[in-house]
């Protein structure tokens, strides 16, 4: 987890409602009244917290027309933590943009959340952070999507692949899966241990420190229920959660099948409180009869059925996959160097227009090296090209392997490299510029039949907070004057220029 909050990205902060919430989330001894002014403060919210303390979930008798009403239903906890669930869902929407479906992805938490309440009931483990926690269980891959939205998309197009696959792929893009991505914003954000702390573990609850386990287990038992009106092979499903249920909480049949049809009756009415549509959300046993039904009207036999629905799973699982190595070609086509397999020219620059932004905008330090294979031209000539694409990869090589993960390596193009630094000061740009310098000087690359040395000159340059630059082409201009320099100096060296100072 170090590597992902120390990687160049921005996770969301809270709005400044949400702040004053998590106040309160924090401090045990916070008033009523305390409470009852933040979310009457906000309009919306309050009309929210209403719907929802009148809803079917709760129960309760009486018509809740007052927050100080809602408090007594739902406990001063509980509604600091569902008030701040209806801010963060309003402050993703509009962060999201297009290239996340929110509305659906909302559903399902919803619907997680509900079975997840439900549950907890049944087996006398509720407590006042149950539905917030379920309710952002998922939220890591609106984390994911907020920092590197083109990246998110192959994780995206995993939905039918397997939770196993997808977690392994999440982590060879963004170096963390969702669940840590969600736990780490949550836990920057403020939120108690009992709420970050089992959303890290839902998917390996065994791994979960034990004081937190029950909790992450009952996520995970919950995510199967929910799974059955958000996934395909609902029947398949069901089976599985019946046989889990049962083994590990002791249930009967009766009440599984009736746990199964409140879970989509209390969600359809939880939905609308969110101001999302419930109208897919059906009772399983609605979905069955429904079934039955068709299948009668198609005169099809159940094993026709069953043989058609495998043939068309088998078909979605296959254009799953298709459809993952096709991105992933795609994305190494766009963003990668063909020859060296580092990243190319384009994202060079994407990357260093963010950095450059995100280190103004936090007063966060950047550097920039660039650097090329001395005398790269004689060594072509004399051994040819083929030898020459040998060296650049080997040399790419060997610079990657001494890289920390929030750096970028990319070919600025020829035999030219550049590596951007983020959070690193002047001091730590020279001390790195010169380990690759000596890394690269003791390698011996077999290129033409006979062993072949190199040496590399970089240049190199620093942005400090508070320093008046015009833009990146800046960065990338002074850095290159260096490397001109350095080689003009004797090569097999690294000098830098102070950007200050550029003009």
């Amino acid at each position: 987890m170090e590597d992902v909050l120390d990687s160049p990205i921005d996770l969301p902060s809270p709005p400044a409602i949400a702040v004053r919430i998590l106040k309160l989330v924090r401090d045990d001894e916070s008033s009523f009244r305390e409470l009852a002014q933040v979310v009457s403060s906000d309009p919306a919210l309050a009309a929210k917290t209403l719907s929802l303390a009148n809803s079917s979930i709760y129960g309760f008798s009486k018509k809740v027309d007052s927050i100080d009403m809602a408090l007594t239903v739902l406990g001063c906890k509980a509604l600091k933590n569902i008030a701040l669930s209806f801010v963060i869902a309003q402050e993703m929407k509009e962060a999201c943009g297009d290239c996340f479906d929110f509305n659906g992805f909302w559903k399902e938490a919803l619907t997680l959340a509900v079975a997840t309440e439900l549950l907890s009931v049944h087996i006398n483990r509720k407590n006042d952070d149950t539905f917030v926690t379920a309710l952002l269980q998922n939220i890591g891959y609106l984390v994911m999507c907020l920092i590197r939205p083109a990246e998110f998309v192959p994780i995206r197009d995993l939905v039918h692949a397997s939770m196993s696959r997808q977690l392994e792929s999440e982590k060879e893009i963004f170096r963390a899966d969702h669940p840590e991505m969600g736990a780490a914003m949550l836990r920057n954000w403020g939120l108690p241990d009992t709420i970050h702390v089992p959303i890290r573990f839902h998917h390996q609850p065994e791994e979960c420190p034990e004081a937190f386990r029950p909790r992450a287990e009952l996520l995970a038992v919950a995510d199967r229920i929910a799974s059955i009106y958000h996934g395909f092979r609902s029947a398949e499903r069901v089976r599985d959660v019946q046989q889990l249920l049962q083994e590990q909480y002791g249930m009967t049949e009766e009440e599984i099948h009736r746990l199964i049809d409140r879970v989509a009756e209390e969600t359809r009415d939880v939905l609308s409180t969110f101001e999302i549509s419930p109208e897919d959300i059906k009772p399983y046993s609605q979905m069955l009869l429904e079934a039955n039904r068709e299948l009668c009207n198609l005169s099809l036999s159940y094993e026709q059925y069953v043989v058609e629905l495998q043939q068309a799973e088998a078909e979605i699982e296959k254009l799953a996959s298709e459809l993952m190595e096709a991105n992933s070609k795609l994305r190494s086509l766009v963003f990668r160097d063909s020859l060296t397999g580092v990243f190319g020219h384009r994202y060079f620059h994407e990357m260093l227009e963010s950095e450059f932004l995100r280190s103004q905008r936090h007063g966060r330090y950047l550097s920039l090296i660039v650097f090329d294979v001395d005398n790269f031209k004689v060594i072509n000539d004399r051994n040819g090209h083929l030898a020459g694409d040998l060296i650049l990869k080997a040399v790419a090589r060997r610079v990657a392997c001494v890289m920390r993960s929030n750096e970028i390596l990319a070919r600025f193009g020829g035999d030219e490299f550049a590596v951007i630094l983020p959070e690193t000061d002047a001091a730590g740009c020279q001390a790195f510029a010169d380990r690759i310098r000596q890394k690269v000087e003791k390698m011996k690359i077999r290129a033409a039949g006979k062993m072949v040395r190199v040496t590399i000159s970089l240049g190199g340059t620093t942005f400090a907070p508070g320093m008046e630059v015009q833009g990146r082409e800046t960065m990338i201009e002074v850095a290159d004057r260096a490397l001109y320099f350095a080689k003009g100096s004797g090569k097999n060296r690294a000098i830098f220029f102070d950007l200050g100072e550029a003009g």
